[in-house]
């Protein structure tokens, strides 16, 4: 039997149609239900029904939950009969903490307090949730020191074990930026909160700085489902928002400098990890670059105010040498610590000692 044969016998794909929530019904559970936003936004019968079928034909030793949104499965896990396999709960982001976070930015204008009331909201309810998820899986799994620190300080005493986000480098190759480049690349998911609100962020209060020392700079905001607040930008020629794209290394390969504007967060950006793959030089807020044990002026620069986050992009748009000086320690960074080729063996070992 060849290596595809043994995984057909080993694997069974199961897929479900994703569920649908409107506004209405996300404003109708947060009045009438303690739960969580995000522990509603998968919940699936017809999921239910096929997992429950399935623990019921088969025998798994490891359970392996991703995420917030897939932890109202967990009862169901934990019913399992006559065997119960082994959970683990991998928090892909410190969900309350990115909450709190968001509450606290929007806190600061008058114009977001309605976003900030929703954060509020989210913040507390996810506190209760993702301890109460954490204290009943057999394991938990963070992708950073400070997510697994914060997890600590939520509940007291966990087992979390600390296995990063990783990319396969060798899919991502090392790319010069053209010496002739004025464009600057963002890229994400663009209907995804943090995201809308560091391209507002940059195009409101940074943007215009470097626009008026460079004329010539671009910006492509490259990620799927652009948010209606973002829809203003496309009024400026020189900002693109591409919407779904097939592939977003040809954008990044193409850009000057990756920027990494965000304000609110949890978890660490993988969008980070593919740009530091690619070469790139990247400026980013410390926030963006959490997580990750980077030096400024060594793999990136940091910057948190706008007057600072222009000054870098600035100085890096002027200075090919001083890319490609940071692109190189960049990708020497990813593939020393955050290739597959390490991270998978790290995880298999939990797996492993969880059998």
């Amino acid at each position: 039997m060849d290596t595809s044969d043994q995984l057909r016998a080993r694997w069974e794909l199961l897929s479900v149609p994703l569920p649908v929530r409107s506004w209405r019904d996300r404003l109708r559970d947060m009045l009438t239900t303690r739960q969580p936003d995000m522990a509603l936004r998968l919940v699936s019968e017809t999921y239910a029904h096929r997992l429950t079928d399935l623990l019921s034909r088969r025998r798994f030793d490891i359970a392996l939950i991703g995420g917030i949104e897939m932890a109202p499965y967990l009862d169901i896990l934990m019913a399992a009969r006559p065997f119960r396999p082994r959970i683990l709960f991998d928090d892909l982001n410190c969900e309350f903490l990115l909450q709190k976070r968001a509450f606290l930015t929007d806190l600061r204008s008058p114009i977001h307090w309605a976003g900030a009331a929703y954060s509020w909201v989210q913040w507390h309810r996810l506190r209760q949730y993702e301890a109460a998820v954490c204290r009943r899986a057999d394991q938990v799994i963070a992708v950073s020191g400070e997510d697994a620190a914060a997890l600590r300080r939520l509940v007291p005493g966990l087992d979390v074990a600390v296995i990063p986000n990783g990319v396969d480098a060798p899919s991502y190759p090392f790319v010069l930026s053209p010496p002739e480049s004025h464009t600057l690349v963002f890229t994400g998911t663009m209907d995804f909160r943090p995201n809308v609100d560091a391209m507002l962020w940059f195009t409101r209060h940074v943007f215009p700085r470097i626009q008026a020392e460079h004329p010539a700079v671009r910006l492509d905001i490259v990620g799927q489902r652009p948010h209606r607040r973002l829809e203003r930008l496309r009024r400026d020629p020189a900002i693109t928002l591409t919407g779904w794209v097939e592939d977003v290394r040809p954008y990044i390969a193409s850009a000057a400098v990756y920027i990494a504007p965000l304000r609110i967060g949890g978890g660490t950006r993988l969008k980070l990890l593919e740009a530091m793959a690619m070469g790139k030089a990247i400026v980013s807020t410390s926030l963006g670059a959490e997580g990750y044990p980077v030096s400024h002026g060594r793999e990136l620069w940091l910057a948190d105010s706008p007057a600072d986050f222009a000054s870098a992009v600035l100085a890096l748009l002027r200075l090919p040498q001083r890319r490609e000086e940071l692109g190189r320690a960049a990708r020497a960074f990813v593939e020393s610590r955050y290739d597959w080729r390490i991270i998978v063996p790290r995880l298999e070992t939990i797996l492993l000692s969880s059998h």
